[in-house]
């Protein structure tokens, strides 16, 4: 296997060569530092690159594996989103507000270490994980690898980038409005939004009241699976991904939850997954869920932001766009807020989910938008920008359910387009299932950015 091939083996691949010894984890280290040196200057995924320690870090599970250790990643050079402590390193969400190094790993970190990744760096966010494009002042615009002129989406953008052109195994991601489903459509990635308190967010709480989770972006579906047994410390899903998941009855639905223009070219993608589930099976057929009129969703959003300031140690460095939603945040009365807290519209799907294992949807509801796409404009009018591009993805946390995107099709322009499975809670198996299916149909792992 030579430099380029192992660098887009893939989390799963690369740590079976770790345990058997054709290849040892300074190798890897080795090659995606080359390969970040070279790249990155254009992508600007990586927020900070650990190399020194990374590399220190490589001797020792080359070191653990000659000992005989079998850890499930030992020896697999990932990056962190910078959101997730990592000791001794700053974690600026995206802002030059927070200076000050972390004490510990994030429990994630923490996990993913204890299970012998190696970590080469953290990657970049839009300011306090916002909105769905990556950039802002602290560090620029993030680039998309199949066409650096659209966006990688947000706020996982940095680790999508990064893994999408072999610039690591894969990457830790998070998601409080699409922030893992909507990078990983853009970039021809694996995207899991896994069930609510799946993986700890630790240090924190919670976030945006309930809406954030923890995940990855990966390659192949595989490797979400393994990353997804070691972040949520349980088993079965490895297996899950291995395996057929039988005949399902699904829901393909195009109806936004927010008022939207829906593009030509997404209805066709999601039409060709309907199609392609149906020779594999699958019973799919047309229903729209019954989504709520006014949505507690984007309360939650702009009150978690706002709660977010509140624990910002240098808030005269926000960006003028932030400090906006912080208003918009702020100024929803606390009845509403409460009210918010407590409807997650839980009910409301419980009947479509009895009648159906899988919704289908589209992630956006265009193709990848410009880079930069909002940069320079205020809150009102990102929220504006946003709300009709990507309306699907919001009502999964709200209530909680697991969601993956998977590639699919892709633009007039070559930038990849993904679409969503929605599963009912706890049912991430099945997702990983249907998803490694659709995969092996669609062959897009083996599909490779010209920028990589």
């Amino acid at each position: 296997m030579d430099r380029d091939d192992l660098a887009f083996a893939g989390v799963a691949r690369q740590a079976e060569l770790v345990r058997s010894g054709d290849v040892s984890s300074r190798e890897l280290v080795e090659i995606y530092l080359e390969r970040i040196e070279r790249l990155d200057p254009e992508l600007n995924a990586f927020r900070t690159v650990l190399a020194e320690r990374a590399l220190a870090e490589a001797a020792q599970a080359d070191g653990r594996r000659g000992a005989g250790d079998t850890r499930p990643l030992l020896g697999v050079p990932m990056a962190v989103k910078d959101t997730e402590d990592v000791a001794g390193e700053p974690t600026g969400w995206g802002t030059a507000a927070f200076p000050d190094a972390a004490g510990q790993d994030s429990e994630l970190v923490g996990r993913l270490r204890g299970a012998g990744a190696v970590v080469v760096g953290k990657t970049n966010l839009p300011e306090l994980a916002i909105i769905g494009d990556t950039e802002g002042p602290h560090f620029g615009v993030t680039r998309n690898p199949w066409n650096s002129e659209r966006s990688v989406g947000g706020s996982s953008g940095g680790s999508a980038a990064a893994v999408a052109s072999g610039l690591c195994a894969a990457a830790t991601a998070s998601d409080g409005a699409g922030s893992i489903r909507i990078p990983a459509a853009n970039c021809g990635l694996v995207g899991l939004k896994p069930t609510r308190d799946r993986i700890p967010l630790s240090p924190l709480g919670e976030h945006w009241h309930g809406m954030s989770v923890l995940g990855f972006e990966t390659r192949r579906v595989a490797d979400t699976a393994l990353l997804l047994e070691v972040g949520a410390g349980g088993a079965g899903y490895v297996e899950a991904a291995a395996r057929p998941p039988g005949r399902l009855r699904a829901a393909s639905s195009l109806k936004p939850t927010l008022p939207a223009r829906i593009d030509p070219l997404i209805r066709r993608t999601v039409d060709r997954a309907a199609e392609v589930m149906r020779s594999l099976g699958h019973d799919v057929t047309t229903e729209d869920p019954n989504y709520p009129l006014i949505s507690s969703a984007l309360v939650r959003y702009l009150a978690g932001i706002a709660d977010d300031a509140e624990r910002v140690p240098r808030p005269e460095r926000l960006q003028r766009r932030t400090r906006g939603f912080i208003r918009l945040g702020a100024a929803i009365p606390s009845p509403v807020v409460e009210w918010a807290k407590r409807e997650d519209d839980g009910g409301r799907m419980r009947p479509f989910f009895e009648r159906y294992d899988v919704l289908l949807t589209p992630v956006a509801a265009r193709p990848p938008v410009r880079a930069g796409q909002w940069e320079g404009l205020g809150a009102l009018r990102t929220l504006l920008g946003m709300a009709p591009t990507y309306p699907y993805c919001l009502e999964w946390n709200l209530t909680g359910q697991p969601a993956l995107a998977i590639p699919v099709g892709e633009s007039n322009d070559g930038v990849p387009i993904g679409v969503q499975l929605v599963g009912r809670h706890d049912e991430e198996a099945t997702l990983l299932a249907l998803g490694a299916q659709l995969e092996a149909e669609l062959g897009w792992p083996e599909r490779r950015p010209p920028i990589s």
